[in-house]
């Protein structure tokens, strides 16, 4: 049956994206049901520390909306990419990659405070994008069909999008700034002179993450050689056709990550 493949085939997708993105349809779904009101679930300072209603400090980061366009783009985006990190960069690292959530979470929302933001998945995401992109250089981004561009660009490509949209970008600028603090501190300042590693995964994560066997998969490079790649202009100038291998993907319109030929 088809919902049973369906099932299947999201049982294949990493725990951690698995569950995130899990999360976050339940709760919106749970919200457009009626079930859930968005005013249980917005980051307020005073309800969590004077009224103790300690799940907002999650919940705020599940919520991206009500059904509708924007939620569509956001889960589209933070499945992807959520995914290519859990199956590139943090292959076989789960724990190194919950603690990277948690180190964004906590960031985002004391910073959060300054800009009394209700709602912070949507910087999450754009932390998400910005670890990507900066662990990925060299891959060319095709954005919709309209932009190709080199991966850094594609958090900047995407707040420039919801300005279009006539989103506030302060939420967006947020999540490049919390992803450039993780990004600088786990690959930058290690490699530094005198530097050292200072994002350490605590213990009872590492612990936890050996006692739960996990599913591996592919990994993110895999899935980059397994889609079609069309035709884009290498460091020379000339145009270089990649040759396609492994299965059609299911829509041209989704920004896609093709790596670039050296010329």
């Amino acid at each position: 049956m088809a919902w049973q493949g369906l099932a299947a085939e999201f049982l294949q997708v990493p725990a951690v994206t698995r569950a995130y993105t899990a999360a976050c349809v339940l709760t919106t779904a749970a919200v457009q049901l009626e079930l859930l009101s968005p005013f249980q679930l917005y980051f307020n300072p005073h309800l969590v520390f004077r009224k103790f209603q300690v799940w907002r400090l999650v919940t705020n980061f599940l919520f991206f909306g009500p059904l509708g366009f924007s939620f569509f783009f956001n889960m589209l985006f933070v499945f992807r990419y959520c995914r290519m990190l859990e199956e590139g960069s943090f292959r076989g690292r789960t724990a190194d990659f919950v603690f990277m959530f948690l180190f964004g979470g906590v960031l985002m929302t004391l910073l959060g405070l300054l800009g009394s933001l209700f709602f912070l998945g949507q910087a999450l995401m754009a932390m998400l994008v910005y670890v990507w992109s900066r662990r990925s250089p060299r891959v060319r981004v095709n954005f919709f069909g309209l932009l190709t561009f080199q991966a850094p660009f594609l958090p900047w490509a995407l707040m420039g999008f919801s300005l279009l949209l006539g989103n506030s970008i302060l939420v967006d600028l947020l999540g490049i700034a919390v992803g450039h603090i993780y990004y600088f501190l786990e690959d930058v300042f290690p490699n530094q002179p005198g530097g050292k590693r200072l994002l350490l995964t605590p213990g009872f994560l590492l612990a936890r993450a050996q006692q739960c066997p996990h599913r591996t998969g592919p990994s993110a490079g895999d899935f980059r050689a397994a889609r079609p790649q069309l035709a884009v202009a290498g460091p020379s100038g000339h145009s270089r056709a990649r040759v396609a291998q492994g299965q059609q993907e299911s829509s041209q319109h989704l920004p896609e990550a093709k790596q670039g030929e050296q010329g």
